[in-house]
């Protein structure tokens, strides 16, 4: 019988034990990961995990130190140049030119890709709309606030109507509500079908953004996966997080003993993993346990991180 089954695509990312060294220094261990056409990819993990020297890689602005990394299906080593044309790239400090317009930062941007002026501007004009800054367009830069100088460098990034969008620590620093504009504007581009490989420690942006990622820590992968997949895997349902009076909680032995499936004790609050978090709480208060707070709540990401670190995201 003919197999009739279109064929897989090939990754647009490839990693096979891609390794980065400073010196003695490991940053990247022999990690694998494939990126496919269309997806949004994160690398999750704590600051120093190896995310945005992994990223550098990508991006052909650091050289690999042993494995291999095949991006666009070209070699960066040998072809450097040609895959930098294709990719965009938002670093984690805004690199804007703050003396020029909001649209001539595009449109300069944009002649360094070959292009016109002509196109240069009706693509810098379409980005700006996009990215909801249609309207400051021949404003300075440096009045803008955060959030609306990280969505002009995403504008900026786009120019070249890259492959890939690579994007590190896209919202650090941002308030709230910038936080969850940019993230529409990045499912947007998810819509349209632009790949997104993305770096984050803020579990909240990896479950909202990513279609599948990977934990990074010290400089390994441990775990790969779908952010509900890693979460069935790797943690409860629900999880109860109590807070006791100062000095209560290091006295806590066999009184916690049987709460959940696994207890952790962080030091501030200690969580019970379960499958019924308010029947968790009940029990709580019929031990007589004295509790400042008590807050039930869904499994995420960052439990998944403990649960393979021993140690929270923002550790």
């Amino acid at each position: 019988m003919i197999d009739t089954a279109a064929p897989a695509q090939a990754p647009l990312i490839s990693a096979r034990g891609l390794t980065k060294r400073f010196g003695t220094f490991t940053a990247v261990d022999a990690v694998d990961f494939d990126v496919a056409p269309g997806e949004s990819f994160g690398f999750l993990g704590p600051n120093g995990a190896g995310k945005t020297s992994t990223m550098r890689m990508i991006g052909c602005v650091s050289p690999v130190t042993e494995g291999k990394l095949s991006i666009l299906g070209l070699d960066p080593t040998a072809d450097g140049p040609r895959i930098r044309g294709r990719l965009g790239v938002v670093p984690q400090e805004d690199s804007l030119d703050t003396e020029l317009t909001v649209r001539d930062n595009l449109v300069i941007y944009g002649r360094y890709f070959g292009l016109n002026r002509a196109e240069a501007t009706r693509r810098a004009l379409e980005l700006l709309d996009f990215v909801q800054l249609g309207e400051r367009a021949k404003d300075k830069v440096e009045p803008l606030s955060g959030g609306m100088k990280r969505r002009l460098t995403i504008a900026r990034a786009l120019i070249n109507e890259p492959s890939i969008l690579l994007l590190d620590e896209p919202t650090t620093g941002l308030d709230p509500q910038a936080r969850h504009l940019l993230w529409e504007r990045l499912y947007r581009l998810k819509q349209r079908g632009v790949t997104l490989v993305l770096t984050t420690h803020y579990m909240d942006e990896a479950e909202q953004l990513c279609d599948r990622l990977v934990v990074m820590d010290k400089a390994k992968i441990v775990a790969e996966g779908s952010p509900r997949s890693l979460i069935e895997r790797y943690s409860s349902r629900e999880v109860t997080e109590l807070r006791f009076p100062t000095g209560v909680q290091e006295t806590l032995g066999a009184e916690l003993e049987g709460l959940g499936e696994r207890i952790d004790k962080l030091p501030d609050r200690v969580l019970v993993y379960s499958e019924d978090g308010e029947a968790v709480a009940a029990q709580v208060h019929a031990r007589g346990l004295k509790v400042e707070t008590v807050l039930v709540r869904r499994s995420s990401l960052e439990d998944v991180f403990l649960r393979l670190t021993g140690r929270t995201l923002v550790d």
